[in-house]
């Protein structure tokens, strides 16, 4: 997720106020992008944050405004799975942020 959040940064879409916002604003731009073209269910993130602010967003007041806009889409999905991916093992996603993070 960190790379489609660098390329939604890269195409001026919008700026975050945190690396956490940025990552919740990745997830959130996939689901939208992938209930429109796949029947995708699973979303990965090296953010354990990210996935236990969406499992308990009460916990979460700062990103209300996401979590809203996160539910709503959620709901476009019948079986939603989120889980944690360690960033050693998803390397070619890690090198692709820095990449774009350098240029």
């Amino acid at each position: 997720m960190r790379a489609l959040c660098l390329l939604r940064l890269r195409n001026n879409v919008r700026l975050q106020r945190s690396p956490l916002h940025s990552e919740l604003d990745a997830l959130i731009w996939a689901m939208e992008n992938m209930s429109q073209h796949t029947s995708c269910q699973s979303f990965g993130t090296d953010y354990k944050d990210v996935i236990s602010m969406v499992k308990d967003p009460s916990t979460w007041p700062t990103f209300s405004m996401e979590l809203a806009e996160f539910e709503a889409i959620k709901g476009r999905y019948h079986n939603f799975k989120i889980f944690h991916i360690p960033r050693a093992q998803n390397k070619m996603v890690d090198a692709l942020a820095r990449t774009s993070r350098a240029s």
